[in-house]
């Protein structure tokens, strides 16, 4: 059962979720404070021994000769800047004479129901389950810096989320150079760290790096959370497996620059930090004035793997995601972007869209080409005006024509950038993100519209629901496809410029907010060049997010076993699409396409038009699949039996529902070998004492067998071969 309490004898602060414990003690007479424990759930005993406080050298009230000591070895829970600690600082600051020694001290806290948000920034809610949250306050007297930490828990998870605030509370300015939103002291015990890195095309693979001494770290310096590193690593035991052993993970909710960095010092303790990256951060603090800082989320598991990742999955679901759309199917998509690229007009989407409807396919949706005189990537942004050569009679019409069809409708945007060639830029050349005297870095031939700008923001914000009020339009593509460079507002002071960076991001996700108030009904999918900007953070804004621009079925076994490793199923944007693969030239089985996009939001991108006559009378049969086991897949349990990515033949994965009657299984076999026999793959998740029934046979067996014992499956012949295994109970 969750709690949070205050051991007062002890000065220990004790937080328990169902099955862990986090504990935080303050000590001396100065009220530093110290991590004492995260890990499987204790008693309520004194475990202030652990922060080592007796040993040498002692605390300060003790031994103040040895301060530095003192400083650089205790564990800290929100470690200062030079002043004795010599590891990795939580935050640093300049304060009015220039100097940055900055030591956050116990002040007082509260323990309160419920979980407050964030100001600007998404974070978890309180959702139908009950939440805690711990408020400690700390403050610097010498500067008058003061400071809250605050730890929430759900009464539904063992996850634990944290997050910290800072206000200026003296007469003077301040600069606060750095701010780590978590902070976590520990002992090695010879953990590997786990991360997801990759590129446009191959995001979110899993990759391991035994942790030596010094600091190791994955980060973002672009902008956005990125395609290279993503902002979430673990630390994971030395035999740790699906099933068993020790992980911590830590992901970060936002989608800009991170750094999730881990140190090991002389003492062979680790130190775990995590929060907005410091490069090119500066922010400007008044009197009085407050800073707020991101949410991570912490979850501990000694069961594996598999129990963090359904951990991460049910806290998403239940306390991240708000849109309508989290408990209820997704249409079924074609999009026409692989379709045709720049090359359409009205008339080739609507035999697109008949064609479509007579397949079962659900909405159309219009990519990028729609708007100014863009018939290649080279102008346009900013212009949104619908080109009436391509979209001929305008789009109100053309939706119309849509929806007499059938089908529903969807559109491509992509508010926050201009192109050089576009009526935008030349009416505006300062509203692009820019260094004054230096030639900009072009991407894709585009710039970023400084969103910092309320008039700005105003304008793309308005340019996008404009089109929407225009036009029965149901789905938006919310694209980002570059990343920031020139980091320079017009409209910020010169000692403001190191804010651009992250008022940047509140700006989005002030626009996104303000869209999906303003359209509540409205299915929003992020995307950024694919998976750039795949993050919690933006799932406070929308379901889904495009997963990668790499539809190829065998790619995706690897990006999208990376995804969900954290995130729900449903929230992964997945399509098939045409062979040879426009990405990597590769051709797969149709069926194989179908069955690994059915581990996603599920959808198509191609000319249906075009397909063969036995691809285009499969997709029926894969909408009836999608629609049969969606609400499994959306809602139920993830279990990873077998990775491709290791084993380099086969790959294997499960989802179970929450009630145990049902499980469905996804088997692709990658490469076929000579003389080769059935795979046995041990079946996880179920209830031990039912009996499961292969759907299509006669074959029935208890869940225990199929934990331990496990189910041979024949593999298919040939390579990129896949198969469902539906297992019911009887």
């Amino acid at each position: 059962m969750m709690n949070i309490k205050y051991l007062e004898k002890s000065r220990l602060f004790k937080l328990d979720t169902n099955n862990t414990s986090y504990v935080i003690g303050v000590v001396d007479e100065e009220g530093f404070l110290g991590h004492a424990y995260y890990g499987a759930r204790i008693a309520d005993d004194d475990v202030s021994y652990l922060m080592r406080i007796y040993e040498n050298p002692k605390v300060p009230s003790v031994n103040n000769r040895d301060r530095s000591s003192f400083l650089d070895t205790f564990p800290t829970e929100f470690s200062g800047n030079n002043v004795g600690d010599y590891r990795e600082s939580a935050i640093a600051v300049t304060d009015k004479n220039g100097a940055s020694g900055i030591q956050f001290l116990y002040k007082g806290h509260r323990i309160i129901d419920g979980k407050p948000g964030i100001k600007g920034l998404p974070a978890t809610f309180e959702g139908e389950s009950k939440a805690m949250t711990l408020e400690i306050d700390v403050v610097d007297a010498t500067l008058g810096i003061e400071g809250t930490l605050s730890y929430s828990i759900f009464e539904d998870s063992d996850a634990i989320t944290r997050s910290v605030r800072i206000k200026n509370s003296s007469e003077d300015t301040i600069y606060l150079d750095k701010l780590m939103s978590m902070c976590l002291d520990m002992d090695d015990n010879n953990y590997k760290m786990l991360m997801l890195h990759g590129s446009w095309a191959r995001e979110r693979h899993i990759e391991y790096r035994q942790i030596g001494y010094g600091k190791q770290s994955v980060s973002s310096t672009r902008g956005e959370s990125s395609h290279q590193e993503h902002p979430f690593i673990a630390l994971v035991g030395e035999n740790t497996t699906q099933n068993t052993g020790e992980v911590y993970g830590f992901n970060f909710v936002y989608s800009g620059n991170f750094l999730a960095q881990v140190e090991k010092n002389q003492f062979d303790s680790l130190r775990v930090v995590m929060g907005i990256h410091p490069d090119n951060f500066r922010f400007k603090l008044n009197a009085g004035d407050e800073f707020y800082a991101p949410e991570v989320v912490m979850v501990y598991s000694n069961n594996g793997l598999g129990q963090m990742t359904r951990t991460y999955h049910d806290l998403y679901r239940n306390h991240l995601i708000r849109s309508p759309y989290l408990k209820k199917p997704r249409p079924v998509l074609i999009n026409n972007w692989e379709a045709t690229y720049f090359d359409f007009d009205n008339e080739k989407l609507l035999d697109i869209a008949r064609t479509a409807k007579e397949c079962g396919i659900e909405m159309l949706v219009m990519d990028d080409g729609w708007f100014g005189y863009r018939n290649d990537d080279n102008s346009s942004l900013g212009d949104w005006q619908v080109n009436e050569n391509k979209i001929k009679g305008g789009l109100k019409k053309f939706v119309d024509d849509v929806n007499a069809i059938g089908l529903k409708f969807g559109i491509w945007f992509e508010p926050e950038m201009i192109s050089p060639d576009s009526d935008l830029y030349r009416a505006h050349p300062d509203w692009a993100i820019a260094i004054p005297d230096r030639i900009p870095c072009r991407s894709r031939n585009q710039y970023v519209l400084d969103l910092t700008r309320p008039e700005v923001r105003d304008y793309a914000y308005n340019c996008v629901a404009n089109i929407l009020k225009s036009a029965n339009i149901e789905y938006v593509k919310w694209d980002m496809n570059r990343q920031l460079t020139d980091i320079s507002s017009a409209c910020l002071d010169k000692d403001r410029q190191g804010e651009l960076m992250h008022r940047y991001v509140l700006a989005m996700y002030e626009m996104q907010e303000r869209l999906i108030t303003d359209f509540p009904n409205l299915l929003l999918e992020n995307c950024s060049g694919g998976g750039a900007r795949f993050d919690p953070g933006m799932f406070y804004y929308s379901p889904q997010i495009w997963c990668s621009d790499d539809t190829d079925a065998i790619e995706r076994l690897s990006i999208q076993e990376g995804t969900a490793l954290i995130y729900p199923l449903s929230t992964m944007g997945a399509h098939v699409s045409v062979c040879p693969n426009h990405t990597v030239g590769r051709n797969t089985p149709f069926e194989t396409r179908g069955n690994v996009a059915l581990a996603g939001t599920f959808g198509y991108e191609l000319d249906v038009t075009k397909l063969s006559e036995e691809d285009k009378a499969a997709i029926p049969k894969q909408i009836d699949i999608y629609h049969k086991y969606n609400e499994l897949i959306r809602l139920g349990d993830y279990y990873r039996l077998a990775s491709y990515s290791k084993n380099n033949l086969y790959d294997c994965y499960e989802v179970v529902s929450k009630d145990k009657s049902e499980a469905l299984i996804t088997f692709v076999q990658v490469l076929n070998q000579p003389n080769m026999h059935s795979v046995n793959i041990k079946i996880d998740g179920l209830d031990d004492n039912k009996i499961y029934r292969i759907e299509g046979t006669d074959e029935a067996y208890r869940g225990l067998t199929l934990k331990n014992a496990g189910l041979l499956i024949s593999r298919p012949w040939g390579d990129f071969q896949s198969m469902l295994i539906h297992l019911v109970e009887e």
